[in-house]
């Protein structure tokens, strides 16, 4: 079956292409009452479209979504949410050069491959430009897991090229931080280190300049998440969380807590220590962890301590300079991506993994209440 469907009890499908006539999102499993506005889910597309700053792709997109069905007076009606945001800006004659040719770094070999056919214009299905859906379903999974758990989620950029920004506690971290820096202006890079930030902006206007591009990685921390989501063996949270975020658009890696770092520590450096917290008399105290190293999972279930997840992301692939290649046929050529395209993923890239972690996070709080039968959590 295409892979256009994700989730199990939270499902999302989608469809649309690059410059095709619209993006649809189809949510099923939400249950009802939960408050949903347009409101809600055009908070979240402003943060991911296109045009927002110098630093990404120019094409003028509203991103103006439209609820077709499922809400009603304000609140889910339980049935599936429909939504559709239109596209108003493509230029497919900029992609006429290359519609028999295959550009370095795309899919356009692969779904030739896979399809025996291909929408060249902007990438088609393959374009991140299909990420506007994911984002529209992970407004609506925020608002659910808010609502069910007071569960919150914030991304931001840690790494631009060679640019690293030092945030040593991730749970502390807060959308105002991500969203604004500290004068007031835009953090149109989306780092929460001032610094860091200034330095990723002129890393990523020099790269622009050189006709070039430049990768990076983001953080996404899940605060509020209680212990028990999660399945003991293939449907582990991070299990899902990494296919989440291995399933956007060019991510080459994904890890949790210390990640590839701990493959260097031994275990009594590497176990993070249980503690009761909150003791009172004839209240039983809540169980925690001294350090967090584990990232908010174990043996795949959520500990109840903030879940982390890390996220690396290759440059665009889209180069206004001139790269080697090969025709359909097989045949030596050149060519060089016209169009707009971010020299820099990240900034947008940044709501898009939150919309993911959150998808996944209400779809497995709705299996724990299918399986817990109203038993209390630790």
């Amino acid at each position: 079956m295409p892979g256009n469907t994700f989730g199990q009890l939270f499902r999302v499908t989608t469809a649309g292409e690059s410059h095709g006539a619209a993006n649809v999102v189809i949510v099923d499993g939400c249950p009802a009452g939960v408050a949903l506005e347009i409101e809600d889910l055009r908070a979240e597309l402003v943060r991911r479209r296109p045009g927002q700053s110098h630093l990404v792709t120019q094409r003028r997109e509203a991103d103006e979504p439209e609820i077709v069905a499922g809400v009603f007076e304000g609140r889910t009606t339980g049935s599936s949410i429909a939504v559709l945001v239109r596209n108003t800006d493509a230029r497919s004659r900029d992609y006429v050069d290359i519609k028999d040719k295959y550009r370095p770094g795309h899919a356009d070999f692969t779904y030739d491959a896979k399809f025996g056919f291909r929408d060249y214009r902007g990438g088609g299905r393959a374009s991140a430009r299909e990420t506007v859906a994911r984002v529209i379903a992970g407004a609506i999974a925020k608002k659910l897991i808010h609502d069910a758990f007071g569960g919150t989620i914030v991304g931001y950029v840690v790494q631009v090229g060679d640019v690293h920004a030092s945030v040593t506690e991730p749970a502390a971290v807060v959308i105002e931080q991500v969203e604004t820096l500290p004068d007031g202006s835009p953090n149109i890079v989306r780092c929460p280190h001032p610094e860091a930030a200034r330095a990723m902006v002129e890393l990523i206007e020099r790269v622009r300049k050189e006709l070039d591009s430049v990768g990076g990685v983001a953080e996404v921390v899940a605060t509020g998440v209680p212990a028990g989501l999660g399945e003991p063996v293939f449907d582990k949270l991070k299990a899902d969380l990494g296919k989440a975020l291995f399933s956007i658009p060019a991510v080459l890696g994904v890890e949790y807590g210390v990640g590839f770092a701990g493959a260097a520590l031994r275990g009594s450096q590497n176990n993070d220590l249980f503690v009761p917290v909150g003791e009172q008399q004839g209240v039983r105290p809540r169980i925690a962890t001294t350090t967090n190293r584990h990232g908010g999972m174990l043996g795949g279930i959520s500990s109840g301590m903030p879940i982390v997840l890390r996220a690396a992301v290759k440059p665009t692939s889209s180069l206004p300079r001139e790269q080697s290649t090969v025709t359909s046929e097989g045949e030596p050529t050149t060519m060089r991506t016209t169009g707009r395209h971010d020299p820099c993923l990240l900034p947008r890239f940044v709501p898009i993994a939150e919309a993911m972690v959150a998808i996944v996070l209400a779809d497995h709080w709705l299996r724990w209440c299918a399986q817990s039968q109203g038993h209390p959590r630790l």
